[in-house]
């Protein structure tokens, strides 16, 4: 039997977005998703909000970083992954999307250009983050 990790995730950035660097120079974008659910409950209407961690390397993560924002929509297409680090003594662990692809909803925000903007993993060059990654900081959940 084979395994399958794919998710696709619409919302809305809850922040701008953050761009750290690896050694190597390639940029590294953060940023979170709230993916809102609304339904109803007896004659009420509700809405249940997730906040999904997202990162992107490469291309991807300069698009993001020049042209999303709090409040964009984005629809992100990625594959799920748990990094592993202690800190303090104590192991953590957090689960977060790879994006492997990012299409931006509506008009782009930042610097212009036009909307349903994206690029693929393999475009941005991407080859795989190690899940071994010392991380610090704690888990938001």
């Amino acid at each position: 039997m084979s395994n399958y990790n794919k998710v696709i995730l619409m919302g809305n950035l809850t922040r701008d977005p953050e761009v750290r660097f690896t050694r190597d120079g390639a940029p590294v974008a953060s940023f979170t998703l709230a993916i809102n659910n609304r339904y109803r409950q007896d004659t009420e209407t509700k809405d249940d909000v997730s906040f999904v961690d997202i990162v992107a390397f490469g291309k991807q993560a300069d698009l993001v970083k020049n042209y999303l924002e709090k409040g964009a929509p984005v629809l992100v297409e990625g594959r799920l992954q748990q990094r592993r680090w202690e800190q303090e003594g104590q192991k953590r662990s957090k689960i977060e999307v790879v994006a492997q692809g990012v299409t931006f909803v509506g008009a782009a925000r930042r610097g212009g250009g036009s909307a349903g903007g994206g690029i693929s993993e393999e475009e941005s060059g991407f080859q795989g983050f190690p899940t071994d990654s010392g991380t610090e900081g704690d888990i938001p959940f």
